[in-house]
């Protein structure tokens, strides 16, 4: 028999025909179910959409999880980590293969929270926000403090109450936020931006009540636990109870098991001054006491002692030895007033004798310094201009001429008199013809 014959006696069908029968009978069969497996070849697309493979020791199914459902998965996923999916089966019509379309996902063995916990824990350590050289300390004595927490809250109350119960005579500024649910981080992160940027805010405290780690998950988002780190102001992480441990407590400078143990920690250090300052008083006191009555008992013994027996006749024989001392001194006072009358008289002699002596001396060095006025009035060169004679400067400069030598044919030199000056052109020397023919044909 030919196959044109068998072909033409039975239905033959499409590649699209019979991939989407498959389709309807493998969907139909599984329509929503459980897969456990170890995740292999993730790859998260810019889209949103995840794709991996679950596989097992023999098998391997390809799986893809949409971005609506891999928004809603707190933990990283990652190669090697084992999961239980839930989802359903699905052929991918244009290349001919089934899938799992993964729905939710949980890590095997722990819970998703517990794993994005840990995940984020051990990525926040590496980066160095747990260290503790970047915790910083509280203040000595603060004095405004800052509190992040839900203003209906139990937190709230209890950070209140203690700070009342204590009388601390504190400056409070709440920042009311959602501590629980969806926005509750973004709200958080305000808060502690918002009064970090405060001036003069001395501490901040963060928290609220306890809870499952869903209703604390807030205290476990990267942007607050970052926000906490770069707050310049120091924080307090007050959240739940004692054996509640969230990413915040690790990352804050200070980690409170309660928002009541964070208010007494602000107060510590007060109510430790107040108690000390208290105890000093009463020791002061006991002790002031203490030292009247021992000195009253000094004072006693002292006047009962036999030294001071006979102490009024030995007052009286020292106020006479006082009167006699007395007399004494106007004695010696009397003499004093009479050598000083007599010193007196001699002084106004010799006062009078000092007097001339400098009276004469005066004189003679007044005619002395007329003398040496008149003769350097003599030898002043105003003085010898005064009587006809000049001085002669090579031009307009200040040097003068003192010798025949220095004069220069076609130069002008300048001629200062007493009272003037005028300047000539030098037409003529003569160096050998003296001075003294013209000086006695003038005085003819």
């Amino acid at each position: 028999m030919r196959i044109e014959d068998t072909v033409s006696s039975e239905k033959v069908y499409t590649v699209s025909e019979i991939t989407r029968l498959i389709k309807q009978e493998l969907e139909g069969a599984f329509p929503l179910l459980w897969v456990e497996g170890e995740i292999s070849n993730f790859h998260r697309h810019h889209s949103g959409h995840l794709y991996f493979t679950l596989k097992d020791e023999a098998c391997q199914l390809k799986t893809v999880m949409f971005r609506s459902e891999a928004q809603k998965v707190p933990f990283e996923m990652k190669d090697g980590l084992q999961v239980v999916s839930r989802g359903r089966v699905n052929v991918y019509e244009p290349r001919g293969e089934y899938q799992l379309v993964v729905e939710v996902v949980e890590p095997k063995g722990k819970g998703a929270l517990q794993l994005a916990f840990e995940q984020l824990k051990e990525k926040l350590s590496k980066e160095g926000l747990f260290d503790s050289k970047f915790k910083k300390k509280l203040p000595l004595l603060p004095k405004k403090v800052g509190i992040v927490t839900s203003p209906r809250g139990a937190a709230i109350i209890d950070i209140l109450r203690t700070l009342e119960r204590r009388f601390a005579r504190l400056h409070i500024l709440i920042y009311p936020a959602q501590v629980q649910g969806e926005g509750a981080a973004e709200e958080i992160v305000e808060g502690l931006d918002y009064l970090g940027s405060l001036v003069g805010l001395d501490v901040i405290i963060v928290g609220r009540g306890g809870g499952s780690i869903e209703d604390l998950w807030a205290f476990n988002e990267e942007a607050v636990a970052r926000a906490i780190f770069r707050c310049p102001v120091p924080v307090i992480s007050a959240v739940g109870h004692e054996i509640d441990f969230t990413i915040s407590d690790f990352v804050a400078d200070i980690r409170a098991s309660t928002p009541s143990a964070a208010a007494e920690m602000v107060i510590e250090k007060e109510e430790s001054f107040r108690e000390l300052i208290e105890n000093l008083g009463q020791r002061l006191t006991h002790h002031q006491k203490y030292f009247l009555q021992e000195q009253k008992q000094v004072v006693f013994s002292l006047t009962h002692h036999r030294v001071f027996q006979n102490m009024k006749v030995k007052l009286l024989n020292l106020e006479q030895k006082i009167d006699e001392l007395e007399m004494k001194a106007w004695s010696v006072i009397k003499n004093t007033q009479q050598q000083i009358a007599e010193g007196k008289s001699r002084a106004v002699l010799l006062e009078e004798k000092m007097r001339n002596i400098l009276k004469r001396m005066l004189q003679h060095l007044q005619a002395k310094w007329e003398k040496l006025s008149a003769e350097l009035h003599n030898l002043s060169p105003l003085n010898i201009l005064k009587k006809g004679y000049t001085l002669c400067w090579r031009g307009a400069s200040q040097h003068l001429i003192r010798k025949i030598e220095e004069v220069e044919k076609d130069k002008e030199v300048t001629v200062s008199f007493y009272k003037g000056e005028f300047s000539c052109l030098v037409k003529k020397i003569d160096q050998a013809k003296p001075i003294k023919s013209r000086v006695l044909k003038e005085k003819r």
